[in-house]
């Protein structure tokens, strides 16, 4: 029974991930997109219902030449909503406000109904219900766009929104089904109350449960307290980025304006064609089947569209589509003759269903997109008025043009006129749109390498095909030389083989610096015999390109071609010919060559590597990079790491790399021991990748090296790009206290920045960071309680040990010994509180935004109250940990007794007063928590004091990695028990720390 069960969720389980590739949807996008698209369904049938309902009692008591003046009501009042709506997100954090948006929303619309039942208040009533109605349609699809955009990434949104935006689709169809359905038993004025309100509050209760779900993905800070920019960024993004948000207010207004003529005449046609609730039922069919059509686009097209030929080809359909119709639909329908026939009308369905299905689709799928090269601190405002307010000042635009057409036609033309007019404006608008968004594309990729400037994209959040463009255009326009590397670099990391396509066919046209960077990357592709044409002219023109762009195009020729003419390379060994030239000859003849053009090149490379000129011995190392046959040469290899010149040092490691000669990986790990070598072999050992993990989590966690070399063990680490990298550092962070802490969270951080994680969104390791929290609050319990102890026992402690001594000269001089010490104590307490708080801000810098926990720590930093009050603030609205209180608590300045208290209230710490001894041996079993120099603190407190500590803690202390910790062992064993620390003298005295030396001769002098 249990197979058959197991049989049965296996089957299932494949069914889903089936219907998931269908859709083009990843598993671990499913929980989020199917939420969303419950919410953006339910709340639009709810609209859908109260639209169709309203446009019907509309056209029924005011006409449809009325209907422009709705149009400009609308945009006033979707205009002013919008600012409202942008207002709301810099006093509240955002997942209140687009949670709050919907209830706030359709209160009218629980209102104005009643009035329809009151006869002096029908007609205002109708007025402002499909005016209402308008503005929350554009307020409902930007927060459903803006919530998207802080739950998906980019290449998220590519598979996920035609997903989440065929919502509106399916509510069209079973709005438009049901609503014949629904006047039939409810009446016409019975529609948006109960039944449209119901699912509008059914929707908002969905997305508040979304936002709950996935809080860390909504900003839980007003605008107003997200720190900005630096200002050197600030004037760098503020030009493209005002272009950019100009141009999309354009294009969005622009399809705004074209929806709105079509709309006014589609409805002019129906109104004169049929009744009130024929017009209702036939907006309800029309959207239903229209529905239908959009949806099978969307589900099965619009994603696929996305990833394949780009954003630009998707919002492009909808102009050009329109563009191109109207002229084919007037002469083909007869519209010169009979403007206002049944051809008209049939003529302007066509018309409005195209635009509808394109409208839904592609466009409703790419609008998001089109907002993500701007920095996400300023997206959303961008975004709300780029796409909100766009949209009513279009509908208005729309609505003026309408009422100035229809007085003119009135006035100097036949009534009829107008709606030859209003089509031909309709493609004059779908013109200027592709204009507009051929320079949307320009500003699309500026944005894009502004962002890649500063580490912020990567190739999962670039349109390819498009930067391919950029950067073919790019290479072959007049430009500086770091412009066109940069484009070159970065393509090769988003696409390498694309990047050797888009190469080779510029080589010719690059300078010699560009063509040695591009035919590096061809060759890191992989020697592609199709592109040997452009190679060889390269080479036919030997005297105008530099030896190494020479060697390198000799190199890829030989390795593409499947029977080379070696003959040819015998002539290149001759020494007349450059030494990078001659080295790459013998390296391919090392590779390929018949056994006596093998002995010869050996010869060659040999006399290359020992000799006197440095640049001779350079290049022989270069040109081994490559080689496959290194048995003989191998010899050379111990030498050349020793050689006087550095260059030829850090040739010999890459070749080490490249070669993977695994017997000598050990000169890379002492490469990093030297500054000279270190970022060279930082470089090398990230190649390596995964092979070198172990190496250096040896070298990392090695208390006895140096601690640079331990801090740039992890700093390579995290430089690796594996996610068994990222795994060794989460593992080792947990395990790891103190400074070796710190450092992997440096890593941590810096790996995060380098790839665009803002936070822990996905919860992966939130959970564990949260208990490495309480860890360290609770340790900061263990501090206060210590520094109370300290300082309240201190004196009372003095007077004590003053009792017991006798004589009189020595009594003073240790009493004054235990004050200074009592002192230092206390102090190194007071610093390891700075030192943990400071891990406690980089703890919180991977759960929440680096920018903001940074601007609260600079704050929290300063010696200004206002700063102070500043930092705690932007904490407070920032963490939303249940140890919120205890943090902010921590950070301000109160004393260690009411920060204990507060520690205690919450369960973090427990505290029970100790006697100084008992408080000394406790720090001193808490080890490695303590800094060095606290620990040295407590063993010098513990000497003067006289307090007996245990053997075990003595002994693992001695063999401390820190010198001046193990002379405070040494000077406690010296007055508490000299004659343990004269059988350990012997071994002592080859410390290899000088302080320590000099500490154990003199006693074994005195001794």
């Amino acid at each position: 029974m249990e197979l058959k069960n197991l049989s049965f969720v296996a089957k299932n389980k494949g069914v889903l991930k089936r219907l998931l590739k269908w859709v083009n949807l990843r598993p671990e996008e499913s929980d989020r997109t199917l939420l969303m698209f419950a919410f953006y369904t339910i709340t639009s049938i709810g609209l859908r219902w109260s639209e169709d309902s309203t446009v019907a009692l509309f056209l029924d008591q005011y006409g449809a030449k009325s209907l422009p003046w709705i149009y400009i009501a609308s945009a006033a009042l979707g205009s002013v909503l919008v600012f409202f709506y942008s207002w709301l997100q810099k006093i509240f954090p955002l997942r209140l406000v687009i949670v709050a948006i919907a209830p706030f929303m359709f209160v009218p619309l629980i209102l104005l109904p009643f009035g329809l039942q009151v006869s002096p208040f029908q007609v205002i009533s109708i007025f402002l219900l499909r005016l209402w109605v308008d503005a929350f349609y554009i307020i409902n699809d930007l927060n459903t766009s803006i919530a998207a955009n802080q739950l998906f990434n980019i290449r998220e949104i590519k598979r996920t929104y035609p997903l989440i935006s065929s919502g509106i689709l399916v509510a069209d169809v079973l709005s438009g089904f049901s609503l014949p359905l629904l006047l039939l038993f409810v009446g016409l004025h019975n529609v948006i109350v109960p039944f449209a309100a119901g699912f509008i509050v059914l929707g908002t209760l969905i997305l508040w449960y979304l936002s709950h779900n996935y809080r860390q993905a909504f900003p839980n800070t007003p605008q107003r307290l997200i720190p900005t920019t630096s200002r050197s960024t600030r004037r760098r993004l503020t030009g493209p980025v005002k272009r950019y948000a100009l141009l999309l207010f354009a294009f969005f207004a622009l399809l705004q304006v074209m929806g709105v003529l079509i709309d006014f005449q589609y409805l002019t046609q129906l109104k004169l064609n049929y009744n009130d609730k024929q017009i209702a039922s036939f907006l309800g069919i029309f959207g239903g089947i229209t529905g239908l059509c959009e949806l099978i686009m969307q589900w099965f097209i619009s994603s696929r569209l996305l990833e394949r030929s780009g954003v630009f080809v998707a919002v492009a359909t909808l102009p050009a589509s329109v563009t191109v119709l109207i002229p084919i639909i007037i002469p083909i329908l007869g519209l010169f003759v009979a403007m206002q026939g049944e051809n008209f009308f049939w003529g302007l369905v066509i018309i409005k269903f195209i635009d509808e299905l394109l409208r839904y689709t592609f466009i409703a799928s790419s609008g998001p997109l089109l907002f993500q090269p701007i920095p996400a601190k300023i997206r959303s405002r961008v975004q709300t008025f780029s796409g909100g307010v766009a949209e009513a000042f279009g509908a208005g635009t729309a609505g003026v043009v309408i009422l100035v057409t229809l007085w003119l036609c009135t006035r100097f033309l036949p009534i009829t006129g107008h709606d030859l007019i209003l089509l031909l404006l309709t493609a004059i608008a779908g013109v200027i749109c592709l204009g507009v968004i051929w320079l949307l594309q320009k500003g699309y990729v500026e944005l894009l390498v502004s962002s890649a400037e500063q580490g912020q994209i990567s190739a999962s959040n670039i349109d390819l095909p498009l930067f391919k463009q950029v950067v073919v255009k790019t290479l072959a326009e007049k430009g500086t030389e770091a412009d066109k590397r940069s484009c070159i670099e970065l393509l090769s990391q988003f696409d390498l083989q694309g990047a050797a396509e888009v190469l080779a066919s510029m080589l010719v046209k690059l300078s010699p610096d560009l063509q040695k960077s591009s035919l590096e990357v061809m060759l890191n592709a992989g020697a592609n015999a199709t592109y040997l044409p452009e190679i060889r002219t390269l080479l036919a023109q030997r005297q105008e390109i530099t030896p190494e762009v020479f060697a390198l195009s000799l190199r890829y020729i030989w390795l593409a071609e499947q029977n080379p003419d070696l003959g040819k390379l015998e002539e290149y060994l001759h020494p007349r010919e450059n030494s990078l030239i001659r080295g790459t000859a013998a390296a391919l003849l090392l590779r390929q060559g018949t056994p006596m053009q093998k002995v010869a090149a050996m010869h060659t490379l040999r006399k290359m590597l020992t000799h006197k000129l440095e640049l001779e011995r350079m290049n022989g190392v270069k040109v081994l990079r490559g080689s496959v046959y290194l048995q003989a040469l191998r010899i050379h290899i111990p030498n050349l790491l020793q050689d006087d010149s550095l260059r030829v040092r850090r040739a010999v490691l890459e070749m080490i790399v490249a070669n993977q000669l695994e017997e000598y990986y050990s000169a890379l790990l002492a490469g990093l021991c030297y500054k000279s070598t270190r970022n060279t072999a930082m470089l090398a050992l990230v190649q390596l990748e995964n092979e070198a993990l172990p190496m250096l989590l040896s070298l990392a966690t090695n208390i006895y090296k140096p601690d640079v070399v331990r801090m740039y063990a992890w700093r390579t680490i995290g430089q690796i790009p594996t996610l068994e990298a990222m795994d060794i550092l989460w593992q080792q962070l947990e395990i790891f206290r103190g400074t070796s802490r710190d450092r992997i969270l440096n890593t941590l951080l810096k790996r995060h920045k380098k790839e665009g994680i803002v936070s822990l969104v996905d919860g992966l390791h939130q959970s564990q960071v949260e208990t490495l929290i309480e860890q360290e609050l609770s340790f900061l319990g263990e501090i206060y309680a210590a520094y109370i102890d300290f300082q309240t026992q201190g004196e009372v402690y003095s007077a004590y040990i003053d009792f017991k001594i006798q004589n009189t000269l020595e009594k003073s001089q240790v009493s004054e010994k235990v004050i200074t010490i009592l002192s230092l104590v206390e102090r190194a307490l007071l610093e390891l509180e700075i030192d943990v708080k400071e891990r406690l801000l980089m703890l919180l810098k991977l759960l929440y935004s680096q920018d903001n926990v940074q601007a609260a720590a600079f704050n929290l930093r300063s010696e200004s109250a206002v700063n102070l009050a500043r930092g705690l603030e932007i904490l407070e609205h920032t963490v939303n940990l249940p140890s919120k209180s205890v943090l902010v608590n921590i950070f301000d300045r109160r004393s260690p007794e009411e920060k204990l208290q507060h520690l205690v209230s919450k369960g973090m710490a427990e505290y029970q007063q100790m006697l100084l001894s008992d408080r000394t041996r406790r720090l001193i079993s808490l080890g490695n928590l303590l800094s060095d120099w606290c620990l040295a603190c407590c063993f010098h407190f513990a000497q003067v004091a006289c307090i007996r500590l245990t053997i075990p803690e003595i002994i693992a202390t001695l063999r401390h990695p820190t010198g001046f910790v193990r002379e405070a062992v040494i000077a406690y064993l010296s007055v508490v028990s000299p004659r343990v620390l004269l059988e350990l003298l012997p071994q002592l005295k080859n410390d290899p720390h000088p302080l320590v030396i000099a500490q154990v001769k003199k006693l074994m002098v005195d001794g």
